[in-house]
């Protein structure tokens, strides 16, 4: 089993930058990736970063060149910056486990970029 903790999010005004925490806690070991998803109003569920426990970071197209993402062990921290609108929404830190034998989900927290 595995818990996540998430920090930070909030308000801010376009182009302006957010940065976000999260910790694992329990199996950490066993944790493979960790990153972040996001879900606005009316939108799927979608990735935007993910990072191996070797690493490699996988951005998704929106984000690329804005946000970046680092790990140290069983903690992520996500720093958002040239914000727009458009990245709206609840985010919310996951973790998978090795052999894809689990999925956490932290709490979400909410994001809104004012135009």
């Amino acid at each position: 089993q595995v818990k996540l903790v998430e920090s930070g999010g909030g308000l801010v005004q376009a182009g302006g930058s957010l940065s976000f925490f999260c910790a694992a806690f329990g199996s950490i070991l066993a944790i493979s990736f960790m990153g972040w998803y996001r879900q606005a109003p009316g939108n799927q569920h979608e990735l935007v970063v993910d990072i191996s426990s070797g690493g490699s970071a996988n951005y998704a197209e929106s984000v690329k060149g804005r946000f970046t993402i680092s790990r140290d062990s069983a903690r992520v921290n996500l720093q958002m910056n040239s914000l727009k609108p458009e990245d709206t929404a609840v985010y919310y830190c996951n973790a998978v486990l090795y052999g894809y034998a689990g999925t956490y989900w932290g709490q979400g927290t909410q994001v809104t970029i004012s135009s």
